[in-house]
């Protein structure tokens, strides 16, 4: 069944689905844990309370993840093309992929630190710390191992939306399944992509779970 796969074409695609949902994730946890910070220590009655703010974040956390991946990428293809040079490749994947996770993860963010035991942050503040101490020292260790589970997710969601990005030039696993796989009716490359789907989320939940384990001191 094998014999009509392109190995060394599915290995440069595994590679570039690596590439894609590794540098979306980095920036993902970049501007997702700041805006979901903000979420919280904006909002009544929190550290660093601004309703206007926290609304102005929300509707725009709320909009991006509204808007369907696959129109998010068109959409932004102008923004890749000046950022990036190219619409096509998966560097230019990234950005879609990047708009798409980050406010997802945010509000992730959001639900982690808001579970944090505010007496534990009313005891940092009644001992002087900062607002700012507070956040460093106190909210992101202590939602931390949540923080890593909803990273995750956010990843094994990346994985699937890299996977929607190919079929559009992104490249990775998705434009191999689509271009050599479906279009070429080549069943036996469109499986092996598959699996190989399949085991990048195994692998990325397996090694997310285990660490959120390790980091959970409860």
């Amino acid at each position: 069944m094998f014999h009509e796969v392109d190995w060394s074409l599915v290995w440069k695609a595994t590679g570039e689905t690596v590439y894609m949902v590794g540098i979306s994730t980095f920036f993902t946890a970049l501007f997702g844990i700041p805006l979901g910070i903000l979420l919280v220590v904006t909002d009544r009655g929190q550290l660093a309370a601004q309703p206007w703010l926290q609304k102005i974040v929300a509707v725009f956390v709320n909009f991006f993840r509204a808007v369907p991946f696959i129109v998010l990428v068109l959409f932004l293809f102008p923004v890749a093309q000046f950022l990036v040079g190219t619409t096509l490749g998966p560097t230019a994947a990234t950005i879609p992929l990047i708009a798409g996770a980050a406010p997802f993860y945010a509000r992730m963010v959001e639900t982690a630190v808001r579970e944090v035991d505010k007496g534990v942050i009313e005891a940092a503040r009644a001992m002087g710390s900062t607002k700012w101490r507070v956040v460093m020292r106190v909210l992101l260790p202590e939602a931390t191992p949540a923080l890593v589970s909803g990273l995750t997710v956010t990843c094994v969601t990346l994985i699937s939306f890299s996977a929607m990005a190919g079929v559009v030039g992104g490249g990775g696993l998705g434009d191999a399944a689509y271009r050599f796989g479906f279009q070429s009716f080549n069943n036996s490359m469109l499986v092996v992509c598959g699996i190989l789907l399949v085991l990048l989320v195994q692998i990325v939940q397996w090694g997310g779970d285990r660490l959120s384990r390790r980091l959970d001191k409860r």
